[in-house]
C-alpha cells in the first residue's frame, strides 16, 4: 500500500481525533498542518527522505518561524503513528527558551481599556463584555461558551476542557457587569454569548470583532488576539501574587512549564533588570584606556 495523504484519510483521521475528544480547534489545526505536507508531496509517496526534504523546505522559507515548523512536523509525526507508517517521522527543531516576550505583540492594561471603551462608544456591548470576561478570568476563548446565566448568578463558571473539569470564580466587578448585561439583553437562561441562532461564539468571530476596534482604539493589530487577553490576566495575576502553581490551576494547565510561557517579561522590562545589576558601573570604556 502506497503511503499517500488524501482528503479521505484526513477525514478519517479527523473522526479519530474527535473520538479522542480533541477540541474542534485542535482537530482543524492538525488537518490544516497536514494539508501542507499533502500539497508538498503531490503524487509522491510519503517516505523518510521526502519528509526530511519537507522539513528542510520549511526551514529555508523565511516566512515560517521555528515554532510553526515544529507544529507542522508534530502533526505529521502523529498522523504517521495513526497510520502505522513507522520509521518516517522526523525530529523537531530544538529551540532554546526565550527569557522575554516580543514587546510588539504584548497586550497592555492600557490597550485593554482602549479596546473596551471603544467598543462601548461604538455600541458593541457584546464584544466589550466578551473581552472583559476572558481577561477577567483567564479562560480560553473556547471556554466562553460555559458562561451561563446560572453561572453568573452563582459567581462561578464550571468549565469542561480536555477531559478535565475546573471551576473559575468571577471577580465581583465582572459578576456585576455580566448581571447588568444579562438584564439589559433580556437573557433568561442558558449561554450568555452566542450567535443569533444560539450557537457559541467561535474564535474567528471574536478575533474579527476585536480587530475591528483597533483603528479607532489606537491599538496595534499585532497585539490584538483573544489569546492575549488570557496572557494579560496571567501576567497581572503573577505580578501581584507570585503563585505560579495556583495560576496554572486557574488557567487549566497540567504542566507549569506551559504557564511560564504566559508570564514572560517584555524585552524592555528584562533590559531594565539587566541594567540594575550594575556589574560594569565605574569601569572605564576600552577606548579610554591607554595602549600598553
Amino acid at each position: 500500500m502506497e503511503r499517500k495523504i488524501t482528503e479521505k484519510l484526513l477525514r478519517e483521521y479527523g473522526s479519530y481525533l474527535y473520538k479522542e475528544e480533541k477540541s474542534t480547534a485542535t482537530i482543524n489545526k492538525y488537518l490544516s498542518d497536514l494539508r501542507k505536507l499533502m500539497i508538498y508531496a503531490g503524487e509522491q509517496e510519503i517516505t523518510k527522505e521526502l519528509v526530511i526534504q519537507y522539513k528542510e523546505h520549511l526551514m529555508n522559507d523565511r516566512h515560517y518561524k521555528s515554532t510553526s515548523i515544529n507544529s507542522y512536523l508534530v502533526a505529521a509525526n502523529r498522523f504517521f503513528d495513526y497510520m502505522g507508517w513507522y520509521g518516517i517521522g522526523v525530529k523537531t527543531i530544538r529551540m532554546q527558551r526565550t527569557v522575554f516576550a516580543p514587546e510588539e505583540r504584548e497586550l497592555t492594561k492600557l490597550d485593554l481599556k482602549k479596546l473596551v471603551s471603544t467598543a462601548r462608544e461604538l455600541g458593541r456591548t457584546k464584544i466589550s463584555m466578551i473581552i472583559q470576561t476572558i481577561c477577567g478570568t483567564g479562560m480560553r476563548v473556547s471556554e466562553v461558551r460555559y458562561v451561563t446565566v446560572n453561572s453568573v448568578i452563582k459567581g462561578q463558571v464550571t468549565i469542561y476542557n480536555k477531559g478535565k473539569e475546573r471551576v473559575i470564580l468571577l471577580q465581583r466587578s465582572l459578576q456585576k457587569k455580566l448581571l447588568a448585561y444579562i438584564k439589559k439583553q433580556g437573557i433568561k437562561s442558558g449561554k450568555i454569548f452566542c450567535t443569533s441562532k444560539g450557537k457559541p461564539m467561535d474564535r474567528s468571530y471574536i478575533w474579527r470583532e476585536m480587530k475591528k476596534l483597533c483603528g479607532k482604539a489606537g491599538v496595534p493589530q499585532s497585539r490584538v488576539f483573544p489569546h492575549n487577553l488570557r496572557a494579560l490576566f496571567a501576567k497581572t495575576y503573577y505580578t501581584m501574587f507570585k503563585d505560579i502553581a495556583m495560576l496554572a490551576d486557574i488557567l487549566g494547565h497540567s504542566n507549569i512549564e506551559t504557564t511560564r510561557i504566559y508570564i514572560k517579561k517584555s524585552s524592555s522590562k528584562h533590559r531594565r533588570q539587566l541594567d540594575r545589576l550594575g556589574l560594569l558601573d565605574g569601569l572605564a570604556c576600552s577606548d579610554s584606556v591607554s595602549a600598553g
